[in-house]
């Protein structure tokens, strides 16, 4: 309690100075000194781009490491990274990019074709355990070698052609692929530094921490304090160097949205990660200016274990699913636009919107449950809910908990872990039924269905089925055409959410307090930031 008290008297210590001007905030501060200072979220797992899975990583990764290719801010479009520029086959299954050659790694060396090659070697390692193996899948063996079919790495379709010259072969065509090479998981790694801390394929080794991480990205990493900070800063080895206008980044773990926004109103923060439900009507309604609600390309749903006895009937799976009014909880709970949904791909992905019977019926749901065994709930084992440290996620949890007793008359428990505890019980399958959220990492329905293969590094339900993976993993990516592509993926879909691994639950909008000093930061539907194009500009002499 003394601890507590002590914080809540900095806190209005804190306010009082700053309505005061007794004291510059960091966003005042930040504006004359180019520094940004940015409401992350969680604290990150890791920084290791071939290890992580989740947005706070991702948010950070993208500021100290960079791929092939970048994407626009704007629109999306693949833009030049370390590759100048690119050439495609006529059959568009051999991709070739030439590197530009004042690419350097943040210590100063020199970029080679050679480094993407051995990064990427690493990434497929059996042993290290990326969880986001499979986006290489479209790569000539990458799948045989991750899986330790084949060990000789040669017969993988990547190639180091010259120092500057890489070379990638497809098993297929692939409208997606510039857009994969644009996600961490296919980014370079400096080999030097992650052989002096470790093998290539162990994970949790110190190469990543700050005065070890060598990246090749806009920034360099600094400072990292559990729990408090990470600090980046310009890397003036970067081949774009004269285009990144900040001189550093402040990266704060700021789960609890309530102290965000708070922090945000006192003008230590120039961006938020999210906005408390309670406070979005206030923001629209007083200060619209702040507050940024925006299309979002992912969905929120829950992942059920069907490992668990009496979740492995797919009748009280459906069940589960058939009793959220989810229409009551965009309205009523999340209160920011959301959209109702009942497939994991967003309603017009590219042109592909899926078809589904999980919208909201609780007559059927009593009737699956009965037929399970369960008649109004009868002898149905205490079940819980998990979900990561969140008011968001908490209030939703309580939501559809008072749900389920009311539609079908079952006793269900809420827990929450911190995001590290979290991913990895999710991970383990210590879970029974677990929140979880996809972004698109590109738009492509395939991003959202891929995920759910067997033995998928980010499935983590237990479920499989083979002839899903044979829609997903070999008729879609040799369609003739896309009608024909994505009626494979219509087809694997509605396996899907018959099974019901997962229950959908809403269609995503992003939410963020952006203070008006902050330009360059364009809205999009994959909530992308580039932050060698982002700029603080000071308004303390207007």
């Amino acid at each position: 309690m003394q601890r507590y008290l002590k914080l809540l008297a900095l806190s209005l210590i804190t306010l009082i100075l700053v309505n005061c001007g007794g004291s510059e905030t960091n966003v005042t501060m930040g504006n004359r000194a180019k520094v940004l200072h940015w409401g992350n979220g969680a604290e990150p797992q890791e920084l290791d781009p071939h290890i992580v899975t989740g947005v706070p990583e991702h948010h950070i990764i993208m500021s100290l490491l960079e791929g092939l290719v970048a994407k626009d801010p704007n629109t999306l479009e693949p833009i030049p990274g370390v590759a100048e520029r690119w050439a495609i086959s006529e059959d568009g299954k051999t991709y070739t990019f030439y590197l530009n050659k004042n690419a350097r790694w943040s210590n100063g060396d020199p970029i080679f074709a050679e480094d993407f090659i051995w990064s990427w070697q690493r990434a497929l390692a059996p042993a290290l355990g990326n969880q986001y193996a499979y986006m290489y899948t479209p790569i000539v063996n990458a799948e045989a070698y991750s899986r330790g079919e084949i060990t000789d790495f040669s017969q993988v379709g990547v190639k180091a052609l010259n120092p500057h010259t890489v070379e990638i072969t497809l098993n297929n065509l692939t409208p997606y692929f510039l857009q994969l090479l644009d996600h961490y998981s296919m980014f370079p790694v400096h080999r030097a530094t992650i052989e002096k801390h470790g093998k290539y394929d162990e994970r949790g080794t110190q190469w990543t921490r700050a005065g070890n991480f060598i990246g090749n990205g806009a920034f360099m990493l600094k400072q990292w304090d559990l729990n408090k900070v990470i600090v980046v800063e310009k890397n003036p080895n970067y081949w774009d160097a004269n285009t990144v206008k900040l001189n550093a980044i402040h990266f704060y773990p700021t789960e609890n949205i309530t102290t965000e926004e708070r922090m945000f109103r006192s003008g230590q923060l120039h961006y938020t990660n999210e906005v408390p439900i309670e406070k979005i009507v206030t923001y629209l309604e007083e200060n619209p200016e702040q507050i940024r609600i925006s299309p979002y390309l992912g969905t929120y749903f829950y992942r059920v274990n069907t490992n668990i006895a009496h979740l492995q009937d797919k009748r009280v799976r459906k069940a589960l699913a058939l009793s959220l009014n989810r229409k009551a909880l965009t309205d009523n709970v999340t209160k920011a636009g959301q959209i109702p949904a009942t497939t994991i791909t967003p309603p017009n992905t590219l042109g592909y919107t899926a078809k589904s019977d999980l919208h909201f019926n609780p007559d059927k749901a009593r009737q699956l449950l009965a037929e399970a065994g369960y008649p109004n709930g009868e002898n149905f084992p205490v079940t819980e809910i998990l979900y990561n440290t969140h008011d968001g996620h908490r209030v939703l949890a309580v939501a559809i908990q008072q749900m389920w007793k009311k539609e079908l008359n079952i006793d269900i428990t809420i827990q929450n872990q911190d995001w590290k505890v979290f991913l990895d019980s999710v991970r383990s399958g210590n879970y029974q039924i677990a929140r979880a959220g996809w972004i698109g990492d590109y738009i492509d329905p395939n991003n959202f269905l891929d995920m759910w293969l067997s033995d998928g590094g980010n499935n983590n339900t237990g479920w499989s089925n083979i002839e899903y993976d044979q829609l997903i993993s070999e008729l879609a990516p040799a369609a003739k055409n896309r009608q024909q592509r994505f009626d494979y993926f219509m087809q694997a879909e509605r396996i899907l959410l018959d099974a019901v691994p997962i229950i959908p639950i809403y269609t995503y909008v992003s939410k963020s307090l952006v203070d008006s000093s902050v330009k360059g930061l364009p809205e999009n539907i994959l909530d992308y930031p580039s932050y060698k194009y982002i700029d603080l500009v000071d308004h303390t002499n207007d």
